[in-house]
């Protein structure tokens, strides 16, 4: 996957697709907002998150050097209450929800930022960016709080399209009577008993909210750099407000493209803390394997919204399965081949690999343009898991059935190399898009068969139990409870899969029974590689 292809992303400030261009010529800078930690990373975190660690991973495909800046909001009104309900220190409970949030990061398998800078450690940076900011006069002092003065940026609401008329407090406090306007908003809030503080010039306080990202964007990659990312939710005020006072403190500030994720909804409703409909990240690693989260994340495209259901993350699962099971099937049917090619390892040992089939070329050129078109039209993630992709596990598995035919020893090469480069291109766009375990493909397929028993409620013997009971209920003809049994397990999430003489189970997405099953007296054939679910038969 070599070659580059003119990448578009969709620019929120023009409303517009427009072709990446960096600053500096292969060279990416890349700010996105991270959490504000006072509690555990929900759902629309880890879209944010897994969205942009998918743009990190594709501009490195590509060849960028990426400096990848994402924050943590460690001073906030948020993590003051927080630290007040449970008696703890606001700096000790901001730490531990940031190492907590570092884990969920690791679980998404998201590549760690290049910077990931706390406002607590940046307070110089921001002290002088708003001493800039007053000198410019674009700020005013009152009683010891710093407000930004909007009318004084007379570009405010180009990214949003608020009007400045329209708007009131502009942050996350009550309008504050002492504004000269109701929009305009803190760059310092004065000390209040019982919240930390740092001196600054207009007396001890702390950052109001806006002020950190303009500051450490700046800090890390300059005033004018190439991607500022985050929620769709943060348009307006706070990417409204970092504009205007990366402006005020510098005039030749300026983000080349500005890039924002859909929201996350519970039954169509935006999931979010202050509506309470929200689902942790852990609630759900809980019970799915955190590849299967990434998976449904990326199944639309991160500017649309996605909407969270349970069918949806069970239906994200079994794709990973299916994923993996192939990668494991095509690794099993090749390790005999590449055994018998280590001890063969002579100078003529080249000579002997096979070419690859015309119908293996064809299936690796069709992945790759896909996906390159793809990718480069503003990271279409949705479309890239279905269409070629899918084929191309087919084309795994169809050939794994061939290779177990008896061949000519060139065909049976030929065979053994187009499975080697196919599988190597799945590898391939699995890993750009974070798919990609550290795991071993058992050890992967292990935990989602532990995560399916946990949602069933089942141990792997109960299942075991169950196999014995319906093999016997069979080699008794009582078809009806043999059918029942695997209808009753397959409600739960777990199907059974009869391949020759032995019966397996895997997870599946859970099925409701809406009706009792009907005895079907015939007998069931071996399954081909794929392992597909028992058929209706008991």
């Amino acid at each position: 996957m070599a070659e580059k292809e003119e990448f578009r992303v969709y620019n929120s400030m023009t409303q517009q697709k427009e072709i990446f261009k960096p600053n500096k010529p292969g060279h990416v800078g890349m700010y996105v907002c991270g959490v504000t930690a006072y509690d555990l990373s929900h759902l629309g975190h880890a879209r944010a998150a897994v969205n942009f660690d998918v743009l990190y991973r594709y501009l490195q495909h590509l060849g960028y050097e990426v400096t990848y800046v994402r924050n943590f909001t460690d001073v906030d009104d948020k993590i003051i209450r927080r630290s007040n309900e449970l008696g703890e220190e606001p700096l000790s409970l901001s730490s531990r929800f940031c190492q907590e949030y570092l884990v969920d990061m690791a679980d998404l398998q998201c590549l760690i930022p290049t910077h990931q800078p706390r406002v607590s450690d940046h307070m110089e940076q921001i002290k002088d960016m708003i001493t800039k900011i007053i000198e410019n006069d674009s700020a005013y002092v009152v009683d010891g709080d710093v407000f930004f003065a909007v009318e004084r940026f007379p570009n405010y609401g180009k990214l949003s399209g608020q009007k400045l008329e329209n708007n009131r407090a502009g942050e996350r406090v009550a309008v504050d009577s002492r504004k000269r306007n109701p929009a305009d908003f803190a760059l310092w809030k004065a000390a209040k008993p019982g919240e930390p503080s740092w001196d600054s010039p207009w007396g001890p306080g702390r950052p109001g909210w806006h002020i950190e990202c303009s500051a450490m964007s700046a800090h890390y990659l300059s005033y004018s750099f190439d991607i500022h990312g985050g929620g769709i939710d943060l348009i307006f005020p706070h990417h409204e407000n970092e504009i205007a006072q990366s402006c005020a403190a510098c005039q030749e500030s300026l983000v080349s493209y500005w890039m924002h994720n859909g929201h996350v909804t519970n039954n169509n409703e935006k999931m979010s803390k202050s509506l309470g409909n929200f689902f942790t990240i852990r609630e759900i690693t809980q019970r799915y394997l955190p590849l299967a989260l990434r998976h449904f994340l990326l199944s639309a495209h991160y500017r649309s919204p996605l909407n969270y259901t349970v069918t949806q993350l069970e239906g994200a699962s079994d794709a990973v399965y299916y994923i993996y099971q192939t990668l494991q099937d095509c690794e099993d049917a090749l390790s005999p081949f590449q055994q018998a090619s280590l001890k063969d390892d002579g100078p003529e040992q080249k000579s002997k690999t096979g070419q690859i089939t015309p119908a293996a070329q064809e299936c690796i050129s069709k992945l790759r343009s896909e996906f390159q078109t793809k990718m480069s039209d503003d990271l279409n993630t949705a479309q890239i898991l279905t269409g070629a992709f899918q084929e191309a596990l087919k084309f795994i598995n169809s050939s794994l059935n061939m290779l177990k035919k008896k061949q000519q020893k060139k065909q049976q090469l030929s065979a053994i190399q187009s499975l080697v480069e196919v599988e190597k291109e799945v590898k391939e766009v699995l890993n750009i898009l974070g798919l990609l375990s550290s795991s071993t493909y058992l050890e992967v397929l292990q935990q989602l068969k532990d995560k399916a028993l946990k949602r069933a409620g089942l141990v792997e013997s109960d299942v075991l139990h169950l196999i014995e009971e319906r093999s016997l209920a069979r080699k008794n003809k009582e078809f009806l409870k043999g059918d029942q049994i695997r209808a009753d397990l397959t409600s739960k999430g777990i199907a059974l899969m009869d391949v020759g003489k032995e019966t397996i189970w895997r997870p599946c997405v859970p099925v409701e029974l809406e009706q009792p099953v009907q005895p079907v007296e015939q007998e069931h054939k071996a399954l081909p590689v794929e392992q597909k679910p028992a058929s209706t038969t008991g």
